[in-house]
């Protein structure tokens, strides 16, 4: 979401999950549909994709993100194409934040918002009708969701904002649609990856250590990497860690998720093909701080707009 920083999802593949079936996946189709708003500050709204050209312009706006500005090793169809894709895409859900911009400047009706923000989110029983969740290609979540058989789990991955629109009243609007599209499917848990920037883990040996020593998940919501993958994220001791400059050296969304609650998995994973060093970022929606219920709504609660006052997440 930030340079340096993309919270998604690890590598494809992985294991069906047993677990309770709620909804069918929305889809993406070709006609017009209203869009479905979830929150909206000024002239920032974030809805959910309706339409397979909704989901081209966020593809094409994670390719300007991620290959452009950031340091992903594009593919051939990815560089004809300009657009991140993967097989996993028609199955998530994807949100966009939209500018709707001066109606004055619009030059004609039909001119559509444009694009500045995407985040994509995969239920599990949609996973399980397809192929696991895209992070089990990094972490051994199977465990996990197997000893939970009474939490719905929910994925969220490939999120990015454009690099203008980095701010406080965006990364508060992303958070408003996500917890939104919890709260509609009955989420229990969110997963996913959160990224530091350089597949180099001993360059955030502060940060790893940091985490590893104040955000680890408790023993019943571990999860390790895969061994052939992990790194070690306890490269030094609690004592020699300078809790201001760990604090500071963290992206900040992976700061935002830990504020709100969030744990982290057991090690760290390079990603090569992002250009990135990835941790396991885990948010049991009953480990939320309450203090955010205020701005955002319970998770029974549907009504709670977006505002501007809510800060914690900076």
């Amino acid at each position: 979401m930030f340079p340096g920083l993309n919270f998604k999802s690890g590598h494809g593949g992985g294991l069906p999950f047993l677990g309770r079936r709620r909804y069918p996946s929305s889809g993406l189709r070709g006609h017009f549909q209203p869009p479905k708003v979830y929150g909206r500050i000024g002239q920032l709204e974030v809805q959910l994709a309706r339409k397979n050209s909704d989901l081209r312009r966020a593809q094409r706006l994670r390719y300007k993100v991620f290959y452009e500005e950031m340091s992903a090793v594009p593919g051939a169809l990815a560089m004809l194409s300009r657009r991140d894709e993967d097989a996993y895409d028609p199955i998530f859900d994807h949100l966009l934040v939209v500018d709707h911009g001066d109606p004055a400047k619009k030059k004609g009706p039909w001119r559509r918002p444009r694009v500045i923000g995407t985040y994509r989110m995969l239920r599990q029983d949609v996973a399980e009708l397809h192929d696991g969740f895209y992070t089990q290609g990094e972490y051994d979540i199977a465990p996990l969701i197997q000893a939970k058989p009474d939490h719905y789990f929910i994925e969220l991955g490939r999120s990015c904002v454009l690099k203008s629109y980095r701010n406080r009243r965006t990364l508060e609007l992303l958070w408003q649609g996500v917890w939104t599209y919890v709260r509609e499917h009955g989420g229990d848990v969110m997963i996913g990856c959160a990224s530091f920037p350089g597949t180099d883990p001993s360059a955030h040996a502060l940060a790893l250590s940091f985490l590893y020593h104040n955000s680890l998940a408790p023993e019943d919501w571990r999860v390790r990497a895969h061994d052939h993958l992990r790194v070690d994220m306890n490269m030094m001791p609690p004592e020699a860690i300078n809790m201001r400059a760990a604090l500071k050296a963290l992206p900040p969304l992976i700061k935002g998720y830990l504020r709100v609650g969030a744990f982290v998995g057991d090690g760290a994973v390079s990603d090569h093909q992002f250009g990135t060093t990835d941790v396991l970022i885990i948010l049991p929606v009953e480990a939320i701080n309450t203090r955010y219920f205020a701005h955002f709504g319970t998770k029974d609660e549907f009504n709670a707009p977006a505002t501007p006052e809510f800060g914690p997440l900076n």
